[in-house]
């Protein structure tokens, strides 16, 4: 049968001793695709909608920048290799969005890899690098953001954002920044002061990593004036993960079995960081859900609402500039955490304004949260008060 006939050709079904038209064939299939696509767009959607941990991975140097070239190794090869070995783990997690600065041998300017962790909304960042020494000093070290404590961190940052003079117009993009005088590296710290207890938990949880997994020396968190880090605005860490000047760590590290050893501590460390955010996050919920306090034996009588952004082991000066110019912050103590709130009304829709306003800002975690007088109390009883 011809198929256009065959697609023009009537459908037909009986019920209840009536015939019923259903349409051509043409009619029917042309239904059933638009069904079919409705649902396929639904179900993308749902996929978009669904929470992730987005980490950012960025393999140091790259292009015309080789990095340390201790024992004749390339540092921008082994990065990159470790970079992407850590991604194709990570990426068996459903849950964990992978985004690289650089997935091969290219020159990437260190603002540009900030602006796509920014780009992203990124929940971590990790920067991958090799450490060079004239001794014969050896381990893997993790660092974050911060003042040099002594001249050794510092000239480990110097020697990383070095990188630099090899960009175009560095001082007009990196307003007057000089990688050699470290009086420049105090204008680096705050930009990066409020995920400093966020960096340090990350950092930590990757030299554990290091010592427990594969028994490497423990050269502890440090702080340093790492460029790179500077304008990301996450959790940020700088990773490095060994001297290529050691004879016996260089050739560890450009070894196929070095690689894969290091990236899997650097992977499952990652995971292990991600799960303990959650953790924090299902801790301050069922503490809110279990809360026992009734109307009776709180602190005063009126239900007000706070939107809780960030749990930090680290204490944190409630002031607006350690929260992205939020204010006010509350800070209460609970175990060993600090909870940090922002606002207090009487008004819940006004304290979800606050909730959308803290997302904006990066805060995505945050969640209403209700008090009476200096006590959480369930949100539900304020809810039905109120």
């Amino acid at each position: 049968m011809n198929m256009y006939y065959f697609c023009q050709k009537p459908l037909f079904v009986e019920f209840k001793n009536t015939t019923i038209f259903l349409g051509t064939v043409r009619h029917l299939v042309l239904v059933f695709i638009v069904f079919t696509f409705s649902l396929t767009i639904l179900y993308s959607q749902k996929f978009q909608d669904k929470d992730v941990f987005t980490v950012v991975l960025d393999a140091g140097h790259g292009g015309k920048d080789s990095g340390n070239r201790g024992n004749q190794y390339y540092e921008k090869h082994i990065a990159l290799t470790v970079t992407l070995k850590i991604g194709a783990i990570l990426k068996k997690n459903p849950d964990i969005n992978i985004i690289y600065t650089r997935k091969s041998d290219v020159f990437i300017p260190l603002n540009k890899r900030a602006d796509i962790a920014n780009s992203a909304k990124a929940d971590l960042f990790v920067s991958i690098h090799c450490d060079a020494h004239t001794s014969n000093a050896y381990g893997a070290g993790t660092f974050v953001l911060g003042l040099h404590e002594n001249d050794r961190n510092f000239r480990i940052a110097q020697k990383e954002n070095s990188v630099i003079f090899l960009e175009e117009d560095y001082e007009k993009n990196y307003d007057g920044f000089d990688p050699n005088n470290p009086e420049s590296v105090i204008s680096l710290v705050l930009m990066q002061e409020t995920y400093l207890d966020q960096s340090i938990q990350a950092a930590n949880t990757i030299q554990q990593s290091f010592v427990r997994n594969l028994k490497r020396k423990n050269r502890t968190v440090k702080q340093a004036g790492f460029l790179v880090l500077r304008n990301t605005y996450m959790p940020s860490v700088l990773v490095e993960l060994g001297f290529l000047t050691n004879k016996i760590e260089g050739a560890y590290l450009n070894s196929k079995k070095g690689q894969n050893e290091m990236s899997e501590a650097i992977a499952k460390a990652i995971v292990s960081y991600k799960n303990l955010l959650q953790s924090d996050l299902q801790e301050d919920v069922v503490f809110e859900e279990s809360s026992t306090k009734t109307e009776e034996n709180s602190f005063g009588s009126e239900y007000a609402f706070r939107v809780q952004i960030s749990v930090s082991k680290t204490m944190l000066e409630p002031k607006s500039f350690n929260f992205k110019g939020l204010s006010p912050i509350k800070r209460i103590k609970s175990g060993s955490l600090y909870k940090y709130f922002l606002g207090n009304s009487t008004s819940y829709e006004k304290a979800k304004e606050l909730q959308q306003r803290a997302i904006e800002k990066g805060y995505s975690g945050s969640f209403v949260v209700a008090f009476q007088g200096d006590e959480i109390v369930p949100l539900n009883n304020a809810l039905k008060r109120n």
